[in-house]
């Protein structure tokens, strides 16, 4: 073969390869899931017996959304994430419509209006705005990332989406979500490069919008009082008995637990067990062992993300993965925290874990961007 045909088909074979796929992180996220899907049919089927007469009335429809998931995380491994780009205004423009469309035709549970009915399941727009969010500030970061100091560039747009976001998931209410959404726009802004001194003034403003809010929504103020006073003292609390539950169900665990499927707190006990609560279920069977596991498995997916984040071939796609990495550590982090009673219930699931169809679609789609990063990165692969 001449060399100049061996130059042509080199070149040909190199832009047609596949970049390797990112085994490690891979692992993870697929060990999750399936940890998940286990510990949410043990914690859901007495629930789903006693309640809906179907020991599967939860873990049916989440074995197909995880197949979907998993499903839409390879594909979207295989796009390049740069596509981000130009959706990332239109996807944030759709999660607005969605969470003021929510406030109005939204199914209300527990006194909170959260998820829109599709008929065949559910839609909870705060998911679909927690990515939107993570896209849109990705995009302006590595659009403005050597003017992030100043304040036009590096506080002014990003105060008002999350302004905006916030302040429709309060009108809900939707407390842990606000907290979560605002956690991430705060860490991104900060690797983004945004000025420390910026931050001050985010807290005042942040203050205003909370007295804002309570002036607009006077609700919030017994809601969020219940949630404090129930936190400090629940055994002698009626409003705690959620929590009280939840602390029997850890604390009967042990070091190695009862075993799967053999907890007694999920039977009606624990009024949430397969979702919010599933971590002290999780604790229960599994005992302090199993419980350490679970974070083990968080801990890893965070320093892989990192990995990936430093190595990303540029500043959008380092971006893209903090933001989903620090969303999905920051939400297991604050739900492990309401289990054990260290911080106010706030209502937050633990991913992969905790029942919920668009929550796990979503996060192997967000998982499945952090994967097309990883490909196209500089990252070590197995």
């Amino acid at each position: 073969m001449p060399p100049q045909a061996k130059a042509l088909h080199a070149l040909v074979k190199k832009r047609t390869a596949r970049p390797p796929m990112d085994w490690p992180l891979l692992i993870i996220v697929l060990t999750l899931v399936g940890f998940g899907l286990v510990m949410l049919f043990s914690s859901s089927y007495p629930a789903g017996y006693y309640r809906f007469g179907d020991s599967y009335e939860f873990i049916r429809p989440q074995m197909f959304y995880a197949a979907v998931g998993i499903i839409a995380m390879l594909i979207i491994s295989h796009i390049d994430y740069h596509i981000l780009h130009r959706f990332a205004l239109p996807l944030m423009a759709l999660s607005i419509v969605l969470l003021i469309l929510v406030l109005v035709i939204g199914s209300e549970y527990n006194g909170a209006k959260r998820w829109i009915n599709l008929g065949f399941g559910t839609l909870q727009p705060s998911e679909i705005a927690k990515f939107a969010v993570i896209a849109l500030f990705a995009h302006i970061v590595s659009l403005n990332h050597e003017k992030m100091k100043t304040f036009r560039y590096g506080v002014l747009p990003f105060l008002l989406v999350l302004g905006t976001i916030a302040g429709l998931m309060l009108l809900e209410p939707h407390l842990s979500g606000t907290i979560i959404i605002l956690g991430i726009g705060a860490i991104m802004m900060f690797v983004g490069g945004t000025r420390l001194a910026w931050f001050g003034l985010g807290i005042g403003v942040g203050g205003a919008g909370i007295a804002g809010a309570v002036l607009l929504v006077p609700d919030l103020v017994p809601y969020a009082m219940t949630r404090i006073q129930m936190w400090q003292d629940p055994f002698n609390d009626p409003n705690g008995y959620q929590t009280v539950q939840s602390l029997y169900a850890i604390a009967s665990g042990g070091l190695t637990g009862l075993g799967i499927g053999n907890s007694r707190q999920k039977h009606l006990y624990v009024p949430e067990p397969y979702n919010d609560f599933i971590f002290s279920i999780t604790c229960e069977e599994l005992g302090f062992i199993g419980a350490l596991l679970v974070i083990f498995l968080f801990v890893a997916l965070l320093l892989r993300g990192i990995y990936v984040a430093v190595n990303a071939r540029d500043k959008f796609g380092s971006m893209l993965v903090v933001g989903v990495i620090v969303q999905i550590t920051l939400q297991a982090a604050l739900n492990m925290a309401v289990v054990t009673n260290t911080i106010p219930n706030t209502g937050v699931s633990l991913p992969f874990f905790s029942s919920g169809g668009t929550s796990l679609v979503m996060l192997l789609c967000e998982m499945g961007v952090v994967l097309s990063v990883s490909r196209q990165s500089a990252v070590k692969r197995l």
